[in-house]
């Protein structure tokens, strides 16, 4: 499966609250995501919560599309990554 890196930009910023509300949110988008095949990996957000950086599986970037249209989550941009390990280069 192909894996993305969504940039997202929250002008309001991005608050999900820590607790039972924040856990009913999250299982909402997972939930959601699942109907496409799209996997949340996981997220980094900028210290002032006005960008993340998510990590998806997904069988297509129109299939993250589809789902944040649907999660009502805004798209920057999506590209496709692997991963490089810099510990697979030690000697």
């Amino acid at each position: 499966m192909p894996r993305y890196l969504v940039e997202r930009d929250f002008p309001a910023g991005l608050h999900i609250p820590a607790d039972e509300e924040g856990t009913k949110v999250c299982r909402l988008l997972v939930d959601v995501n699942a109907i496409d095949g799209v996997t949340w990996v996981h997220s980094y957000v900028s210290v002032n919560k006005l960008k993340s950086f998510d990590i998806y599986d997904a069988p297509t970037p129109e299939a993250i599309r589809r789902v944040a249209t649907r999660n009502r989550l805004p798209v920057s941009q999506i590209t496709q990554v692997q991963v490089l390990d810099p510990y697979f280069y030690r000697g």
